[in-house]
């Protein structure tokens, strides 16, 4: 099981706190935007006796709001049979691959892809065959061609996020397509995660995978309130699909842990009452909070720093010969006017991890004042490596 990039130099940060040096978060996808109030005043007013085991497949009520919401986003077809409530995103995908592999099967997906990913999978023995993409021209997709010579008896599935993570990257409707009929021509899974479809930036649109009608027994969605509604520790996610063949699979899994999370239900059920204009208003603050911090980085010599088109992460190349070995000095041996930055190191994003050695994952998740000064940590934390190498 590989260790998380994105967690594993925790102890290391938690070490720096301890001597007193205050640590700038720019490892995790942690928002700093307050969680809806609806929420919060749901959770804080519910009227329960009893925290009783959830039905396996949410309570109906959620589900009945997640139809709403999903029809409004013109998809009229789905019921609240079509969801089925996880603890978050990652137990939706945990599921989705248990239901499709058997061990030694295996799955296509571009690579960089969210580390998580490469462990779901490791732990369920199912091999993931990457389609390696380039910071040099935006993590844009190499010809879909190239996903036609990967496949073979044994794949069950293509994985993509859409947006991106770690990457920012936008999927076009024409690569959708495209992506359509390989599925279809060789009868597989498409697996989209889209947990960050509201965070698209400069008038772009988002095109779901569910938008293809005729991936209906083909298309999951993985989908989560996380980061829709900054609220990571509810744990609160969800598949979509129009396949009932797969969503009575998945319920066998669902019956098996026997519940999904309460509270969690709750709370998100509740902030699907909140206006359109709390996502309008979080989206024009991820907006600033990229312009500037892709300005700031890409301003640092010999730094490269790609600009994302969604959700709230992108990756940056250092002047550094191992961007690990980086992040740990930046933890255990340096510090600026008593602060420093936690990143998290790009080869965990990989599976081969060369690829991204030096590669750091960013989450502009901060507000303004903080990525600003974040920026100065690390133009200084450079300067000063610099001398370190070459000592």
């Amino acid at each position: 099981m590989p260790e998380s990039p994105i967690r594993k130099l925790a102890p290391y940060a938690q070490s720096a706190k301890d001597k007193g040096i205050k640590v700038y978060h720019l490892n995790i996808g942690q928002p700093d935007i307050k969680s809806p109030k609806t929420a919060v005043e749901a959770v804080k007013n519910m009227n329960l006796d009893i925290f009783e085991y959830a039905p396996s497949a949410g309570y109906l009520y959620y589900r009945k709001t997640l139809c709403q919401y999903y029809h409004s986003l013109g998809f009229t077809d789905l019921t609240p049979d079509n969801f089925l409530v996880t603890n978050g995103g990652s137990e939706a995908l945990q599921f989705t691959l248990s239901c499709i592999c058997d061990e030694g099967d295996e799955i296509l997906l571009p690579e960089p892809f969210y580390a998580n990913y490469y462990g779901f999978a490791q732990s369920l023995g199912v091999k993931i065959q990457p389609l390696v993409s380039g910071i040099e021209d935006g993590f844009a997709l190499p010809d879909l061609s190239k996903y036609e010579e990967l496949i073979t008896p044994k794949t069950k599935a293509i994985l993509i996020t859409n947006p991106g993570n770690p990457t920012g990257y936008l999927y076009s409707r024409k690569e959708l397509e495209d992506l359509c009929k390989i599925v279809l021509k060789h009868d597989i899974f498409v697996i989209v995660d889209e947990v960050y479809r509201e965070y698209v930036y400069d008038g772009e649109k988002h095109h779901s995978i569910l938008e293809f009608s005729e991936l209906k027994d083909h298309a999951i969605v993985i989908d989560s309130e996380s980061k829709r509604y900054s609220m990571t520790g509810i744990r609160c996610g969800f598949l979509v699909t129009r396949s009932s063949t797969f969503i009575d699979t998945a319920l066998k899994f669902a019956q098996a842990r026997l519940s999904p999370v309460l509270l969690g239900q709750i709370a998100a059920n509740a902030a699907h009452s909140e206006p359109q204009s709390y996502i309008d208003g979080v989206r024009k603050e991820y907006t600033e909070r990229r312009d500037l911090l892709i300005k700031l980085l890409n301003e640092i010599p010999d730094v490269v720093c790609p600009k994302p088109k969604g959700a709230f992460y992108c990756m940056a190349e250092l002047p550094v010969e191992n961007a690990e070995d980086f992040c740990l000095w930046l933890l255990k041996d340096f510090d600026y006017q008593g602060t420093t930055v936690m990143l998290a190191p790009a080869e965990g994003f990989y599976s081969n991890h060369e690829l991204g050695r030096r590669q750091v994952r960013i989450a502009y998740v901060l507000k303004k004042e903080d990525l600003t000064k974040s920026v100065e940590i690390l133009k200084k934390a450079l300067e000063e490596y610099k001398k370190v190498e070459l000592s």
